[in-house]
């Protein structure tokens, strides 16, 4: 029960690769004093080309995993599994559980003066309709313009943060989202946050960036107080991260989305 939750337990995270890092580096920066235990399902990404049924089994499982650690509140950091699977994730969860998808919605919700919201991402994620439905839930008045930018994660993957590919690649993808006179832009990746500068310039400074991992860190913070789950240590807090493969880039890709050294690294074989 939500009630006999400890709040000297970890914070859980999970993604389908490295991409969530960006949410823990957030979480890190505003929570300092949390312990957080991340998963990431390396040996089976990416999810984007899997049936939702895979991908909710996939979810399902890595959730129960984190449960098992006797987590506080689970952080679904993925766009495809949220967009797939954050129901189920709720169903089977004692302890409360929080979603990009949501926490992007509605920061940009609040951050919109027109109500005219971009909104980048995968292929997957922006077929899937996920943003639309969370922001038209709360305000059917938004007006959404979508966009999906395949080339994004690769690059960022790459290390090409501001290389001059990137910029025409980001030029190109934002030019229809920017004619529909967006004054807000959500970051749909969890790896877009690591463009976040270049992608501001290439947008202007008229337009508000919601940064996913951002407003996931400040919804969680705000959640850990309503439930009064703060850790009440102030000492050093443990971070683990679990993984079910570890390939050559690992360790570079993940140390550029965490911003310090990643250590406590464990392989999970399933």
């Amino acid at each position: 029960m939500i009630d006999d939750l400890d709040p000297s337990s970890p914070i859980g995270v999970f993604d389908s690769g490295v991409g969530g890092l960006t949410v823990v580096r957030a979480l890190m920066e505003r929570l300092p004093f949390e312990h957080i235990h991340y998963f990431g399902d390396t040996a089976r990404v990416p999810y984007g080309i899997k049936s939702v049924e895979t991908i909710s089994h996939y979810t399902t499982q890595i959730a129960e995993f984190l449960l098992e650690k006797r987590v506080k509140l689970l952080i679904i950091a993925c766009n495809t599994m949220a967009a797939v699977a954050a129901g189920v994730v709720r169903d089977l969860s004692p302890a409360p559980v929080l979603d990009v998808i949501e926490a992007g919605a509605t920061s940009a919700l609040a951050a919109t003066r027109s109500k005219r919201i971009g909104v980048i991402g995968t292929p997957t994620t922006i077929n899937s309709n996920a943003y639309a439905l969370a922001i038209h839930r709360h305000d059917p008045e938004v007006r959404l313009h979508s966009q999906a930018c395949a080339l994004f994660v690769p690059l960022v993957e790459e290390g090409w943060l501001d290389h001059p590919v990137t910029r025409l690649t980001a030029q190109d993808y934002l030019r229809p989202v920017l004619a529909e006179r967006v004054d807000t832009l959500v970051l749909g990746c969890t790896h877009y946050p690591l463009l976040k500068p270049l992608l501001q310039e290439v947008a202007g400074p008229e337009v508000t960036l919601v940064d996913s991992a951002e407003a996931m860190a400040e919804q969680a913070a705000a959640l850990l107080a309503e439930r009064q789950l703060h850790n009440p240590a102030r000492g050093r807090p443990d971070y683990h991260f679990w993984v079910t493969d570890v390939p050559l880039r690992f360790q570079t890709i993940g140390e550029r989305f965490l911003g310090r050294t990643l250590n406590n690294v464990h392989v999970v074989k399933w």
